[in-house]
């Protein structure tokens, strides 16, 4: 039987208070990007998030993916649990799809907090993905998962570890890689929300990864500057925060979501 080209998207739902939408990163997940502070972000938020199709317990879909379509996903989800208004926390590919939300829909959002992310994808950014989604189409997960400790890792963190180490994280990479995401990759490289961002005027924090080899921090910044009510936040990690620096990242979010 052929997967729906909408399949019902898998929700995680933890904690109480005020609402907190959660958008994931390409080849990642709700639980993969943010089960590190999820603990610290459910003390004082109801916080929903949704796998895309191919992640966590989503089924593929059989058409390429949708900014408009994951965006919308994500508001079901909160007014499935009863969120008239939330916070939007984007991560990564997450940050596009947490600007089309509140393109979309801004009577709903209150804030924005996008982290590791990009409003289109430069050059170098299509190049690094494009490799990225050509390894894993190829079958070549091994290569692939080493690439991305190579493409996500800081400089001092990748240095901290023992060659034998990153292999062995490589390996267990590869065998986590979700089945979605060469298509999640091929939305990182036509994303593109640069068009919505004058129009977003509610509060927003944009954390820029200041040690990321996957997207730079000048895409960053630049994402910053277009955006008319941003603060920037300078985070010394790569592109796994939640893996680098999950206390900071938390602290940084929480203070934000504090005041607004």
């Amino acid at each position: 039987m052929a997967t729906p080209l909408h399949p019902v998207f898998a929700r995680t739902v933890r904690g109480s208070g005020p609402g907190l939408l959660l958008a994931h990163g390409a080849g990642g997940g709700i639980e993969a990007n943010y089960g590190p502070i999820m603990e610290g972000l459910a003390a004082r938020h109801t916080v929903v998030g949704v796998d895309y199709p191919g992640a966590g317990a989503t089924p593929r879909t059989e058409g390429p993916l949708d900014l408009d379509e994951l965006a919308d996903q994500l508001v079901a989800a909160a007014d499935a649990e009863g969120l008239d208004t939330f916070a939007v926390s984007g991560y990564s590919l997450g940050g596009p799809v947490a600007i089309r939300l509140a393109a979309r829909h801004p009577e709903r959002v209150r804030s924005l907090v996008l982290s590791a992310t990009f409003a289109h994808a430069d050059t170098r950014t299509d190049l690094v993905a494009s490799v990225w989604q050509q390894l894993f189409e190829g079958g070549r997960h091994a290569e692939l998962a080493a690439y991305l400790n190579l493409m996500t890792l800081s400089e001092p963190a990748l240095n901290a570890l023992t060659p034998a180490q990153v292999r062995a994280a490589a390996d267990q990479l590869a065998a986590a890689l979700p089945a979605g995401t060469g298509d999640q990759v091929d939305l990182v490289r036509r994303a593109d929300v640069r068009g919505d961002l004058a129009g977003i005027a509610v509060p927003a924090l944009v954390v820029v990864t200041a040690a990321d080899p996957l997207v730079s921090p000048s895409l960053q910044r630049e994402l910053a500057a277009a955006l008319p009510a941003a603060e920037v936040a300078e985070l010394p990690s790569g592109h796994l925060p939640f893996l680098e620096r999950p206390q900071d990242w938390l602290a940084l979010i929480d203070d934000f979501l504090a005041r607004h």
